[in-house]
């Protein structure tokens, strides 16, 4: 699976008292990674450990990642917020190797229909 695609997974840690300012900032800086062909991206931020943030981005390389990463965008934005998050980062590429995901609600019944009474059960 060399060179395939896969989904970055970035374990960001914010310093005491930044939370929630660093947690709006990745959330805001993430989806520049479209520009370097990422398909999706998501932000998650623990309810547990208000600092924990995971940002996670798919991409058709490393490549693509790398040129993200190291673009002029990430390289201010870690310059920009150093001293708001734990160092080091450790990033990790996964190979993603099943997915899935529910598509929008569909309406089975009209509006104008009734809803649907019980029948009464015949007694055995």
């Amino acid at each position: 699976m060399a060179g395939s695609g896969g989904v970055v997974h970035i374990p960001w840690y914010a310093t005491v008292l930044r939370g929630e300012l660093f947690a709006e900032a990745v959330a805001a800086a993430t989806p520049l990674c479209l520009r370097y062909g990422a398909t999706r991206y998501a932000v998650h931020r623990s309810r547990d450990d208000m600092y924990k943030i995971t940002q996670m981005m798919w991409f058709p390389t490393q490549q693509d990642w790398y040129r993200y990463w190291e673009g002029p965008e990430m390289t201010e934005f870690r310059r920009r917020y150093a001293g708001k998050f734990q160092i080091p980062i450790s990033y990790i590429w996964h190979d993603e190797i099943a997915a899935g995901e529910l598509g929008p609600a569909v309406e089975l019944q009209s509006a104008d229909e009734p809803e649907p009474q019980p029948e009464p059960q015949a007694a055995a």
